[in-house]
């Protein structure tokens, strides 16, 4: 599935707000006639968007085979509002887990370069200048550290806030920035915190070898603004292959 986060508050089902678990839980809830709780790959916040997400739910019911699920993914897409879209239904076995069996997430972030009315509510306008040779250079001092604490929300209910990251790197499209990472895992607001660091430094705020010290302090007030979350997208989720075999 894919959600525009713009008018949701994130993933998860809160309160007196909007969710995309809550707008899903309903919708399938209806077309089924029973209760279902679905389990999101993460938990995105606050209008950060999602351009490949997964989640699973279990039913009482047979759903029928490829032509019947895919009849029921219209359906469902009939019901949802115009910034939710299920892509596809299928059958998984009982000990699969949208989030627990992930090994890896990619996230982009993308920088408009000019005001652009049409990208305004999935992008973030910045304006000013910005050196990319220093951004990416600072990007490359992420894989020395495993411990990304500095760039976390507190008072999270994490037991660690270790991460093994792959992919860090800014690049250029046309009149965009878009800083791609990649990891086993994410903290909370980690990738806003790091954009808003690396793009502290691509004005010369900061000095790109500073960022050791930001890491190192393990404190999130040494690191840079949070970037807004429209700018913000959960890309790609990845599992192993005989999960869908």
């Amino acid at each position: 599935m894919a959600y525009n986060g713009k008018n949701y508050h994130g993933w998860q089902v809160q309160p007196n707000a909007e969710s995309i678990q809550g707008m899903m839980n309903h919708a399938i809830g209806l077309i089924l006639r029973e209760e279902v709780n679905l389990v999101g790959a993460g938990r995105t916040d606050t209008g950060v968007h999602a351009s490949e997400f997964f989640a699973h739910f279990e039913t009482t019911q047979n759903l029928g085979d490829d032509e019947e699920l895919s009849h029921l993914a219209f359906k469902l897409n009939n019901f949802l509002p115009k910034d939710i879209a299920v892509y596809r239904i299928f059958p998984v076995g009982p000990k699969v887990h949208a989030r627990f069996d992930a090994t890896a997430r990619t996230y982009k972030y993308y920088i408009s370069r000019i005001k652009n009315p049409f990208h305004y509510d999935t992008s973030y306008y910045f304006y000013g200048e910005l050196n990319m040779e220093r951004m990416n250079e600072a990007a490359r001092i992420l894989f020395s550290y495993k411990d990304f604490t500095s760039f976390s929300k507190t008072n999270t209910q994490n037991n660690n806030n270790l991460c093994d990251l792959y992919d860090a790197k800014w690049e250029e499209e046309n009149d965009t920035l878009v800083f791609t990472i990649r990891a086993n895992r994410f903290l909370r607001n980690m990738v806003r915190s790091i954009v808003g660091t690396l793009l502290d430094i691509g004005q010369g705020k900061l000095e790109v070898l500073e960022l050791h010290r930001v890491i190192q302090q393990q404190n999130r007030s040494s690191a840079g603004f949070s970037a807004p979350a429209r700018g913000l997208f959960l890309h790609k989720i990845e599992y192993p292959d005989e999960l869908f075999d």
